[in-house]
């Protein structure tokens, strides 16, 4: 007599999932966004009170959440809006403050190949640091990063996104320091635990440390937020100069 299981036994996690459950991806994709939205409300609720302290109207400053969807960008944007300069200088300069995005979708590409086009584009704009660095964790997990699950995660950080910048507008001259209280630094916490989830990656603390670095070094010359795009393209160049494992591994062989 042979003992069977009153259930079956799944070896790994991927094969306990049905990533084809749209529903059940979705609400995984949602489950995964709820830090993402209480880190990221202080810094939302801070934008829409410095837009409308900077002379953007209420109405403004949301569609400005709602169709620029970048916190950095924005904070440029009502610096300059007010000054007396050529609206193309204001294009680049957001676009260079962004231009890690276009590293971002680069990335994010191999893991989506399976969508249409058409989808990939109107995902894509939702590709913001947090949506990024959970795509790429999940990857990692070895699990598909499928369109339902990629949407519950962005959706609600989108909608959460506008909804602060709207609050900030309407009620943030009620909190004159929100600094004092700490807020500010909830996402940067949050950063710093999805960096060290990929500790385990070849070339982890090179790549960080050099970011880093230079990162804090066009801080202090450069300026923000210029300094964001400045230390990832400084680990980026690392990472892509950097022999892999393989290659150093065959050029010692040839030396011997």
């Amino acid at each position: 007599m042979t003992w069977q299981p009153c259930c079956p036994i799944e070896s790994t996690m991927s094969e306990k999932i049905d990533f084809n459950d749209t529903g059940a991806e979705f609400r995984r994709g949602m489950r995964r966004s709820i830090p993402v939205v209480i880190a990221a409300a202080p810094f939302g609720l801070l934008y829409g009170t410095l837009a409308v302290g900077n002379g953007l109207t209420v109405g403004e400053t949301v569609l400005m959440s709602a169709t620029i969807y970048a916190g950095a960008s924005q904070m440029v944007g009502i610096e300059l809006f007010g000054q007396n300069i050529a609206p193309w200088m204001l294009v680049m300069s957001i676009f260079a403050v962004n231009f890690r995005h276009v590293l971002y979708s680069a990335v994010s590409g191999r893991a989506t190949r399976h969508w249409s086009r058409l989808k990939r584009y109107l995902a894509f704009f939702f590709l913001v640091d947090p949506q990024f660095a959970e795509a790429e964790r999940r990857v990692a997990e070895g699990r598909p990063v499928t369109l339902a699950w990629y949407m519950g995660l962005a959706l609600p950080i989108y909608l959460f996104w506008v909804a602060e910048a709207l609050v900030g507008a309407l009620f943030g001259q009620l909190i004159p320091n929100p600094e004092a209280l700490g807020f500010d630094f909830l996402l940067p916490i949050y950063f710093l635990g999805l960096v060290m989830e990929f500790r385990d990656r070849p070339l982890w603390l090179p790549v960080v440390a050099v970011s880093a670095t230079v990162s804090i070094a066009a801080y202090y010359t450069v300026g923000s937020p210029w300094h964001v795009s400045i230390g990832a393209v400084a680990g980026i160049a690392l990472a892509a100069f950097w022999p892999s494992q393989g290659a150093a591994r065959e050029l010692e062989e040839r030396q011997a």
